[in-house]
């Protein structure tokens, strides 16, 4: 709204001039998140257990975890309304990046508040049937990047770290490729929502990374420097990830271990989801592997351990996703999440790193 409503004025009033920058835009869009998720929070938790919508916790998995039942959730809700608020009245919706990028979180976040509402308040276990949870993620990012692909706002060429120019152009095979990275980074994010505050810090240091990342790709100079590719007007994506960081520091106020409050799906999925679709408008799938480290090595853990027991009936990891698997070995959960955010952090300096190795 600032952009459109405000910058025309600048005109008449040279002050208005300052909403045409992407980094003023992109600063207050992490204040406004920020402010009013840890405000819009305190409310949301406690409307939550008035209405006691609690978390149903595992009775396989770690004993400790047994005196987090009736712990808040649905915390996805204040994430992802307090980002979209400060994206409504910061972003710039003439750039297609971000149309297509709000569009897949909203989708995901519809997804997901099914899903918890159906184990939360309808008390279905199950939730959402794990194919048409599938079907719906796919068919989502398949409108999208079909639309992105046919319009050229993004092209087909795949890219890799420490390498010029692209390495090959998959056309359109780059449809199914980019389906996989997001509904994998999607459902990786959600794998790695198990402990408290454990997954959004590596969503704010992936999306901190990926901000970057997109000021850089859609600024032509830049791009042209560091030997990257330009995409037109992905620079505004840096919103959209100051959202989301504001959003998400507002929610670890509360998430923060002993948790008062957990995303559920519906903050994980939608999560998992933007960060994907922000990876692939930027030409990041590969490097993602890296700023999305721990995602990937949680969503790792859980296919090795299912492939194992299924092929010689044992277990690779004492539990999974591998966070679990920690806390068993003796680890305090504290320091399970403490330790993986460190390592998401460097792993996210050193995804930023390779900007200069070309």
């Amino acid at each position: 709204m600032f952009y459109h409503w405000l910058y025309p004025l600048s005109q008449h009033y040279s002050f208005f001039n300052i909403f045409k920058y992407i980094t003023f835009r992109s600063f207050l869009a992490f204040v406004i998140s920020f402010f009013v998720s840890v405000i819009w929070g305190k409310y949301f938790i406690e409307y939550m257990k008035k209405k006691q919508f609690g978390q149903v916790i595992r009775d396989d998995g770690p004993k400790s975890h047994l005196k987090k039942s009736g712990t808040p959730t649905f915390g996805g809700v204040f994430i992802l309304g307090s980002a979209f608020f400060a994206i409504l009245l910061t972003g710039n919706f003439a750039s297609y990046p971000v149309i297509a990028t709000s569009f897949v979180g909203l989708s995901y976040f519809c997804l997901g508040y099914l899903d918890d509402y159906l184990k939360i308040i309808k008390k279905n276990s199950k939730g959402v049937p794990p194919r048409g949870k599938l079907l719906w993620q796919l068919i989502t990012v398949l409108i999208v990047f079909f639309l992105l692909i046919h319009f050229k706002i993004i092209d087909t060429l795949l890219y890799m770290p420490f390498i010029k120019g692209p390495v090959v152009d998959l056309g359109w095979f780059y449809l199914p490729f980019a389906c996989f990275v997001v509904v994998g980074s999607s459902n990786a994010v959600n794998l790695t929502d198990g402990l408290d505050g454990l997954a959004i810090g590596p969503v704010i240091t992936s999306a901190l990374s990926l901000g970057v990342l997109s000021y850089v790709v859609g600024h032509r100079d830049l791009s042209a420097y560091l030997l990257i590719p330009y995409v037109g007007s992905v620079g505004e994506l840096l919103i959209i990830a100051m959202a989301l960081i504001g959003a998400g520091i507002g929610f670890l106020w509360y998430n923060a271990y002993p948790a008062q409050i957990f995303m559920g799906d519906v903050g994980s999925l939608s999560l998992g989801g933007i960060l994907g679709t922000m990876s692939v408008i930027t030409k990041n799938e590969f490097l993602f592997t890296i700023i999305g480290g721990i995602f990937v090595i949680e969503a790792l853990s859980v296919i090795i351990q299912v492939t194992s027991f299924k092929l010689r009936k044992k277990r690779v990891f004492k539990m999974a996703p591998i966070h679990h698997h920690f806390e068993l070995t003796g680890w305090p959960e504290s320091k399970v999440i403490v330790r993986f955010w460190i390592v998401s952090m460097i792993l996210a300096i050193m995804a930023i790193a390779t900007l200069k190795i070309r």
